[in-house]
C-alpha cells in the first residue's frame, strides 16, 4: 500500500440525513489542514494575538480617562524607565572606571610633575601635592601644585589652599592663596622658616590642605607630616607627596577677654575699656606671651580710628583696665563696629595675633548681645567676657558683611 507524503486529499464529510429532512445536502465549510508528520492542526496563527489585543483595548476603554491622557501617562512611564536604566548603566560604568583607577600602584605611572618627571601614586590616597624642600641656611618650602583633590563643595569642586607650619612650634604659619573651584590647583608659592640646622632633627613639617569657606569653618581635605630627621637636607628635594586623611581639628582655645562698653547719646561718646584677659594661648618658646590689645573702629569696611593698650610681659592672664573714647554721633552707631584683637608682642618680626572679637549691631552671638545691652543702658558701663576667635574667621565674617553692602 503506497502513501503520498506530499499531498493528501480530504473528502468532505456529509452529515447523516435526519428522518423527515429534505433531500438537500449540507456541505460544511472546508477547513485547511497542515500536515506535520502523521498529525494535522488548523491554521490559526493570528487568533491568539487578536484575542490579546482585543482584551487590552477593552480594558483601556474601561479606564475613565481621555485617550490623550492615557498616551501621556504611557510616555511619562516610558521616560521614567529609560532614565532609571540610564542611571543604572552610568553607575556601573563609573564604578568600573574607579576600580581601574584604584588598581594603579606605586609601580604604575600616576602623574607627572612640572618638569615632566614621572611620579607615582598609592592605592588609598586622597590626593597628592608636589613640593620642594631645601636648607640653605634656612628651611625653604615650595608648594607647587596639587592633583586629584576630593570635592568638598556641592558643585563637585573645592576652594583649596595649603597651610604650612613646623611642629612643635605652631606660632609661625603660612597660607597659600585660595584657588576657587578646582581640584587641581597650581600654587607655585615659596615659604621660608628661619630654623637653626642643629634644631632641624626635632622638627616636623606639616602641610595641610583646606577647603576655604567664606561663612563657616574651613574643612581640612588632608595633610602631610614629614619628620625632618627622615630627610637628607644636604640636597634639594622635589617630589609628590600623598595626603593622609586628617580628623577635623578641635577648636583651639585662644583665651578670653573682658571688655566694658559705655555710650552717652547726648555727648555722642563711645567708651571701650579693656579690663583683662585670661588663659591666653602660649605664643613664646618659654610657654608665655607678651600680650597687648588693639582696637579698630570700622565703618563699611574702612577703619575710622585705632587704639592700643600697653604690652604686658610674660603673662597669659594680663590685667589692663585701660579706657579709650571715640566720638560717634547717635545716627552712626548702627553703622559702626569695633574689632578688638589680642596680639603677642615680638621685638623682632611681626606681632602675631592670638585671637579676635568684634562687637556691633551687625555682629552675632555675644558681640551683638553686648552691643545691644550697651545701647539699651545709656551712660552705664556694661562689662562682659568674650571668647577669642581665630583671626581668619573674624576677618572672613567682616569681609562677608562688607560684600553684602
Amino acid at each position: 500500500m503506497k502513501f503520498n507524503l506530499f499531498k493528501q486529499e480530504t473528502t468532505p464529510m456529509v452529515a447523516a440525513k435526519p428522518t423527515g429532512a429534505s433531500d438537500s445536502t449540507v456541505t460544511p465549510a472546508p477547513v485547511g489542514l497542515v500536515s506535520a508528520g502523521n498529525a494535522t492542526e488548523p491554521v490559526n496563527k493570528n487568533d491568539a494575538f487578536d484575542e490579546i489585543k482585543n482584551k487590552f483595548l477593552n480594558e483601556i476603554d474601561k479606564i475613565p480617562l481621555p485617550s490623550w491622557a492615557i498616551i501621556a501617562i504611557a510616555v511619562v512611564a516610558a521616560l521614567l524607565i529609560l532614565t532609571c536604566c540610564f542611571c543604572i548603566i552610568k553607575k556601573c560604568c563609573c564604578k568600573k572606571k574607579k576600580n581601574k583607577k584604584g588598581k594603579k600602584g606605586k609601580g604604575d605611572m600616576g602623574m607627572k610633575n612640572l618638569k615632566g618627571e614621572v611620579c607615582f601614586t598609592d592605592t588609598d590616597i586622597l590626593c597628592t601635592v608636589l613640593m620642594t624642600l631645601c636648607y640653605t641656611p634656612q628651611l625653604t618650602i615650595g608648594i607647587l601644585q596639587a592633583a586629584d583633590l576630593i570635592s568638598m563643595d556641592s558643585g563637585g569642586t573645592s576652594d583649596p589652599y595649603v597651610r604650612v607650619f613646623v611642629l612643635p612650634d605652631k606660632k609661625k604659619k603660612f597660607d597659600t592663596k585660595v584657588h576657587k573651584k578646582t581640584l587641581n590647583p597650581v600654587f607655585n608659592e615659596t615659604f621660608i622658616f628661619k630654623i637653626p640646622f642643629t634644631e632641624m632633627g626635632g622638627k616636623t613639617l606639616v602641610m595641610a590642605v583646606y577647603d576655604f569657606d567664606r561663612f563657616s569653618k574651613h574643612d581640612i581635605i588632608g595633610e602631610i607630616k614629614i619628620p625632618m630627621n627622615t630627610l637628607d637636607l644636604a640636597k634639594p628635594i622635589e617630589e609628590w607627596r600623598d595626603l593622609d586623611s586628617a580628623d577635623q581639628e578641635e577648636p583651639e582655645k585662644l583665651g578670653d577677654i573682658c571688655i566694658s562698653l559705655r555710650y552717652v547719646p547726648t555727648a555722642g561718646k563711645l567708651t571701650i575699656c579693656i579690663l583683662e584677659a585670661k588663659n591666653l594661648k602660649k605664643m613664646d618658646v618659654g610657654g608665655l606671651s607678651d600680650p597687648y590689645v588693639k582696637i579698630n573702629l570700622l565703618q563699611n569696611g574702612k577703619r575710622l580710628k585705632k587704639k592700643k593698650t600697653t604690652v604686658k610681659k610674660n603673662t597669659l592672664n594680663p590685667y589692663y583696665n585701660e579706657s579709650f573714647s571715640f566720638e560717634i554721633p547717635l545716627e552712626q552707631m548702627q553703622k559702626i563696629h569695633a574689632v578688638i584683637t589680642v596680639l603677642d608682642y615680638d621685638k623682632i618680626g611681626k606681632n602675631d595675633a592670638i585671637g579676635k572679637i568684634w562687637v556691633g549691631s551687625k555682629s552675632t552671638g555675644a558681640g551683638l548681645k553686648h552691643w545691644s545691652d550697651m545701647l539699651a543702658n545709656p551712660r552705664r558701663p556694661i562689662a562682659q567676657w568674650h571668647p577669642l576667635q581665630p583671626e581668619e574667621e573674624v576677618d572672613a565674617a567682616l569681609a562677608a558683611l562688607t560684600a553684602k553692602k
